[in-house]
């Protein structure tokens, strides 16, 4: 394909740390996942990083740790405040813990959740604020923390699709008391499969090691806050604490993860350079809305909304695009409340609804970025979509 959704960023680097794993025959969670959580939270400036199978397991272990804590946990039936474009197992968590969710709708220029209407929808019930940042732009993190400390909120930071994006001098995904990422292979590092839980509590680092790997305390030191040792090694190395899971990453991710850390700085230099090119050619354009900045994006992709005041038909679009062997897919999940699955939950919807939600969902959607010069590609898509809403 002329431009595809999603490029590989693998290089000789990564080949070799597969064969290195397993010319060492251990293949299992061990020292190569260890290592990458280490290198992955020195990057972050945070304490803890948790490695897992995936950034939808991610968010599954960080929305389940904050049940298990000692000193106020959630509890089923609270309220969480949530946007209302994401993906979807930003929000299945939430529902299979038994939370309330409470949708709120996003800015068409950022995609991001309406701060103003966030701040209006929180209650004496809510105990969780769960931050998207969509496509690598910064969501309004900083306000959501004060937020969220002046009220005695917890507050998750989902930063799966903006790795390595900035807000106010800090990176993206150190905001939260939680924060989950993704390396599935389109995101902005790769991994195969893996996710990671990054925080600064050593309590809910815990927490997370323990459902990880099966609610166990093996992977916990003997001092740890989350249980007191009450035998032997042999009862404790498979002793259950947690009703958890087996989310474990293999020790091929994790070598894999440390050489696609060492390249982060340079794809995301790429990406904005892309961004940039992407931003002179559609930027001031009426009949386009594309993402207004917030911070420092990672841009991990293209969002296009086609805007609701110009007589443009998406059919049309989409059909162009792919006669000029271009991929584009729907921006993150679409809106939530449009799936057959919200039927299973218990949520409300803030105020007046989310029209804007619903215009991205309806004329909305995104095409790829990459690590590499796509100068030719993003030309030829102006030159398309120019051609097709004239």
């Amino acid at each position: 394909m002329f431009y595809e959704l999603a490029a590989s960023t693998w290089g000789e680097e990564e080949l070799e740390a597969i064969r290195s794993v397993i010319d060492s025959d251990r293949f299992t969670m061990g020292p190569r996942v260890a290592e990458f959580e280490q290198a992955f939270a020195r990057y972050f400036g945070a304490n803890h990083a948790v490695m897992v199978n995936s950034g939808s397991s991610a968010n599954l272990i960080a929305v389940a740790s904050l049940f298990f804590k000692q000193d106020r946990p959630l509890q089923r039936g609270d309220e969480v405040i949530v946007p209302a474009i994401s993906w979807s197992t930003t929000y299945h968590p939430l529902q299979q813990y038994g939370l309330k969710l409470k949708f709120v709708d996003v800015e068409l220029d950022t995609l991001n959740v309406d701060m103003r209407q966030l701040e209006d929808s929180i209650t004496e019930k809510t105990r969780l604020i769960v931050a998207v940042s969509i496509l690598g732009n910064p969501a309004g993190l900083d306000r959501m923390r004060e937020i969220a400390d002046a009220r005695g909120i917890y507050l998750l930071e989902d930063n799966c699709e903006s790795m390595d994006a900035e807000l106010a001098g800090r990176k993206a995904g150190t905001f939260g008391h939680l924060n989950t990422f993704s390396c599935f292979f389109s995101h902005h590092i790769s991994t195969m499969e893996g996710g990671i839980v990054l925080t600064d509590d050593l309590e809910l680092c815990h927490l997370a090691r323990s459902l990880r790997a099966h609610g166990w305390t093996r992977d916990l030191p003997a001092d740890s806050p989350v249980f007191q040792r009450k035998g032997s090694d042999h009862f404790e190395a498979y002793r259950f604490i947690l009703p958890g899971y087996n989310v474990r990453p293999i020790e091929m991710s994790g070598a894999i993860g440390l050489r696609q850390l060492e390249k982060l700085p340079a794809f995301t230099a790429r990406r904005r350079r892309n961004l940039a090119t992407f931003e002179r050619l559609f930027g001031g354009d009426d009949r386009f809305i594309i993402q207004r900045e917030n911070g420092k994006s990672s841009s991990f992709s293209f969002p296009i909304v086609l805007s609701p005041d110009a007589p443009i038909d998406r059919d049309r679009v989409f059909a162009a695009l792919k006669e000029a062997d271009i991929g584009f897919r729907v921006i993150t999940g679409g809106c939530f409340l449009r799936h057959d699955c919200i039927k299973f939950y218990d949520y409300e919807v803030h105020g007046n609804g989310v029209p804007n939600a619903e215009i991205a969902h309806d004329r909305g959607f995104f095409v790829g970025n990459h690590p590499f010069d796509l100068t030719p590609q993003i030309e030829r898509l102006h030159d398309v979509l120019d051609k097709t809403c004239a």
